[in-house]
């Protein structure tokens, strides 16, 4: 699962790493990003420009929209197939951009669970394979003032041994020399061969404070590493 993610660097550095196209006028550097929000997405190869979507899929076909606050993952492994996901997989993928996420580890008491931060060891941006779509209310009569939406989901894939102790799935990461790729494919195996765990040797984590469990928080300091831990420590070294 991915359910918070942060992309906290300014625009002119963004669009330099990962050699994107237009930004969005409104920019802001965000640690605490969640379900239903507006994020930064890259819908189309050519023009490499950045648009926001509301995060959390609302298929077309839907009746309600409301169903995208089930639909913020989608597995990879039943992504070509279920039909919430399918037509997009096909032909509307997308790139969600970030510079970490979070996910949380259940204490082996049953009380709560402890948040982990992740990011690319190198600090680069990269971005999260991803789907959207166009929704639009049915019987616009009967649902007066009801707008439509771009929405979109994120892909997610087995843990890699960084995330693993951690949460048992991981967003599917892509970097700069595979996101266009992503755009680009032509068939479906070649899509489902991006959809892989990254490389584990690519990616960082440490423990942080529980002030990032309320979406209401939105600072720097979040993804500070709790006293007694350091960015240098493995997973599995955090959690003995």
């Amino acid at each position: 699962m991915c359910g918070r993610f942060t992309m906290a660097i300014d625009t002119e550095q963004l669009q330099m790493k990962l050699n994107l196209g237009a930004m969005p006028e409104l920019w802001e550097k965000r640690y605490n990003i969640a379900p239903s929000q507006y994020i930064a997405t890259v819908p189309f190869a050519d023009s490499r420009n950045v648009v926001y979507m509301r995060w959390g899929l609302v298929p077309f076909w839907a009746q309600d929209p409301a169903i995208g606050n089930r639909m913020i993952n989608a597995r990879a492994e039943s992504v070509a197939e279920k039909p919430s996901f399918r037509a997009s997989f096909k032909n509307k993928r997308c790139l969600i951009l970030a510079d970490g996420f979070y996910e949380w580890q259940k204490t082996t008491q049953g009380k709560g669970s402890v948040p982990y931060y992740f990011t690319l060891k190198s600090g680069e941006p990269f971005a999260f394979a991803g789907l959207w779509d166009d929704w639009e209310p049915k019987g616009v009569s009967s649902q007066p003032g009801i707008p439509g939406l771009t929405t979109c989901t994120i892909i997610t894939t087995q843990a890699n041994r960084v995330v693993a102790p951690i949460h048992p799935r991981m967003p599917v990461i892509l970097t700069k020399d595979r996101m266009w790729q992503w755009l680009q494919a032509t068939n479906e195996a070649e899509k489902l061969a991006l959809l892989k765990p990254l490389d584990p040797d690519l990616l960082q984590a440490w423990q942080v404070g529980s002030e990032v469990n309320s979406p209401n928080n939105n600072d720097e300091y979040l993804i500070d590493p709790v006293e007694g831990t350091n960015r240098n420590q493995s997973t599995q070294e955090l959690l003995l």
